[in-house]
C-alpha cells in the first residue's frame, strides 16, 4: 500500500479499525463517507458495532450520530443498526434493519434534502462534528485525499471534524484519481456563483485538501462496494420507459427539446435503467447527465456514443459494472465527473443547465401531490434524497413509477397523498405504465382526469367516486376539493385490511 499512502506522516498512522475505534466516543456526531453504496468506509463500521456490542454487554451506553452522503450498505448502516450502535441518522438510508430501527422509533431520523446536509453541518446545526470517516482511493504525497467511488458530503465533513480516519481501500481503481472534481462552496456570506454552465465543466481539484494534523489514523482495507444488481427489466418498466420517451418526443414537437443535447437527471432503480436502456435506440443524440449517481445505463450510453458527459457525486453500479468501471476507470474519467453533492445537487447549477428531472415516487394523488417517503403516511421507507433538489429546480420535473405495488394491493395515484414531499407547485409530469399526465399550467380540478387516466384500472372507479363525492353539494366550487371524511380511505384499508381495494 505504500504507493497508495504516498504521505510519510499519515503512513505512521495506520493501524487495524480495531485500534481506531478508540477515537470513535459514545455520543459523537460521526460523517462517513458513501453514497447509495459506493465509497463508504468498510472497516470501521464493523468495528463500531463490535465496541457498542461489548460496551452494552458491560451495561454501558455507546451509540454515535450518524451522518453520510447517502444510503450506504448493509456492511456499513446495517451492521451498526443491528448493534444499536446508531442513536441518530441522516440525511438518506435504505437499509432494511436499519429502516425497522427507525420505525420503531429505536433510531431518530432527520430526512433532509441532500444538497443541504453539508452547509447544515458546517454552520454548526448539529452542534460539533466529532470524527470523520473516509474511503479514499489514494493519499497523495501532500497528504490530500483523492476520493474513491463516491464523493457525497465528504469535504463538508472533513472540514467540520475534530478528528480524522481515513480508509484506503486497494480495491478502489486508482485510476479514478482525475475523476472527481472538488471545488468547495466558499463559507456566508461571502458567495459567489458556481462556475458551471454545462454538465462537462470541471472547475476544481482532483483531490480534498485536509488539515493532516486532525488524522487520528490511517487504515488498509481491500473491499467491494455494496454493487447490487439490477432487475431485468420487465413489461411494467419497458411500457414506463415507452411513455417518457414518447413524453420527450412530444417536447421536441413543441420545440421545447431538441434530439442534439438534452440534459437529463434520474433517481436511482430498475425503472429508470429501463428509460435508459430505451434511449439507447431513441433519436437523442449528444445526450448530457447532470445527476446525482451514475448506473449501469449511463455506462452503455457512453459506450455507444450516445451520452458525452455524465456529472455525478456517485457510482451506483451494478456487480459487473463495478468491475468495468474499476478495468476501464482511465477510459470513463474522460467523460465522467464526480462531484461533492453539494455541488452536484446544488439549486443553482440544477436551474442552468436546464435539465428534465425524473424521480421515483411511493405515491401521487389525482391534484399532483407526491409522496416519496413515508408508507401511508407514517411509515418511513428510505427517504427524500436528492429528488426535492432536482425537482424543485429542473427545467422540467417528471416522476415515474408503476401503477400498483405488493401485487394490486397499493395504488400509486390515490385520492390524497398521505404525506406530501414534492407539492403539486413542483410536480409538472407524472408517467405509469399507462401513459402521463402533463400537470404543466393546470388549474387542479383540470388535473384529476390525467391523473386518474395514468392509474391503474381496477383503481379508476373509486378515484373517480372520490372525486365526484368531493365535488358534489356545497363542495362543488372549491378551488381543490376534498372530502375529508373519506380521503383517506384507501390507506385505511390497506392498514385495516392489506389492500388499499377494502
Amino acid at each position: 500500500m505504500s504507493d497508495r499512502i504516498a504521505n510519510a506522516a499519515l503512513r505512521s498512522k495506520v493501524m487495524t479499525a480495531e485500534e481506531a475505534v478508540q477515537f470513535v466516543n459514545n455520543g459523537d456526531k460521526v460523517g462517513i463517507s458513501g453514497f447509495t453504496g459506493a465509497g463508504y468506509p468498510k472497516a470501521m463500521p464493523e468495528a463500531i458495532a463490535e465496541r457498542a456490542k461489548a460496551e452494552h454487554a458491560k451495561g454501558n451506553d455507546y451509540a454515535i450520530e450518524l451522518f453520510t452522503g447517502a444510503s450506504t450498505a448493509d456492511n456499513c448502516d446495517g451492521v451498526m443498526a443491528e448493534a444499536d450502535a446508531i442513536s441518530f441518522r441522516t440525511p438518506y438510508q435504505s437499509d432494511p434493519v436499519m429502516r425497522n430501527k427507525i420505525n420503531a422509533g429505536k433510531i431518530r431520523y432527520a430526512d433532509i434534502h441532500l444538497s443541504h446536509l453539508g452547509q447544515m453541518v458546517e454552520e454548526g446545526f448539529f452542534g460539533q462534528m466529532n470524527v470523520a470517516i473516509v474511503e479514499a482511493t489514494r493519499i497523495t504525497e501532500d497528504g490530500n485525499i483523492v476520493p474513491s467511488s463516491s464523493v457525497g458530503n465528504n469535504v463538508e465533513f472533513l472540514r467540520a471534524a475534530e478528528r480524522i480516519i481515513i480508509e484506503v481501500n486497494s480495491w478502489q481503481s486508482e485510476d479514478l484519481e482525475g475523476m472527481h472534481d472538488i471545488w468547495t462552496v466558499p463559507a456566508l456570506p461571502n458567495r459567489v456563483a458556481i462556475p458551471i454552465n454545462n454538465a462537462g465543466d470541471r472547475i476544481g481539484k482532483t483531490y480534498i485538501e485536509i488539515d493532516t494534523d486532525k488524522v487520528v489514523a490511517v487504515i488498509e482495507t481491500d473491499a467491494p462496494d455494496r454493487n447490487a444488481p439490477f432487475k431485468p427489466v420487465d413489461e411494467v418498466s419497458q411500457k414506463i420507459a415507452g411513455n417518457f420517451l414518447d413524453f420527450l418526443e412530444g417536447e421536441v414537437a413543441a420545440g421545447r427539446l431538441s434530439y442534439d443535447g438534452y440534459v437529463m437527471q434520474s433517481g436511482v432503480g430498475n425503472v429508470p435503467n429501463a428509460v435508459m436502456a430505451g434511449l439507447l435506440d431513441s433519436k437523442f443524440e449528444n445526450i448530457q447527465a447532470y445527476t446525482e449517481v451514475i448506473q449501469d445505463g449511463m455506462v452503455d450510453l457512453i459506450d455507444a456514443g450516445k451520452m458525452t458527459v455524465a456529472s455525478a457525486t456517485s457510482f451506483s453500479l451494478s456487480p459487473e459494472y463495478a468491475e468495468k468501471m474499476n478495468a476501464e476507470a482511465k477510459k470513463y474519467r474522460e467523460s465522467i465527473i464526480l462531484r461533492p453533492q453539494s455541488i452536484s445537487n446544488h439549486p443553482e447549477v440544477i436551474r442552468r443547465t436546464g435539465l428534465i428531472a425524473t424521480n421515483g415516487l411511493i405515491e401521487a394523488d389525482i391534484y399532483g401531490n407526491v409522496n416519496s417517503t413515508n408508507v401511508a403516511g407514517t411509515r418511513m421507507m428510505n427517504g427524500i434524497g436528492g429528488s426535492g433538489d432536482f425537482t424543485r429546480n429542473g427545467y422540467i420535473s417528471s416522476f415515474i413509477t408503476p401503477s400498483i405495488a405488493k401485487d394490486g394491493a397499493i395504488s400509486a395515484i390515490v385520492p390524497f397523498a398521505s404525506h406530501i414531499d414534492h407539492t403539486e407547485h413542483d410536480v409538472m409530469v407524472v408517467i405509469s405504465e399507462y401513459g402521463y399526465a402533463d400537470l404543466r399550467g393546470l388549474a387542479p380540478r383540470a388535473r384529476v382526469e390525467k391523473m386518474i387516466s395514468i392509474a391503474h384500472p381496477d383503481y379508476r372507479p373509486a378515484l373517480q367516486e372520490y372525486y365526484d363525492r368531493a365535488t358534489s353539494g356545497d363542495k362543488a366550487f372549491l378551488q381543490t376539493p376534498h372530502d375529508l371524511a373519506t380521503a383517506f380511505d384507501f390507506h385505511r384499508n390497506l392498514v385495516e385490511k392489506g389492500s388499499m381495494k377494502g
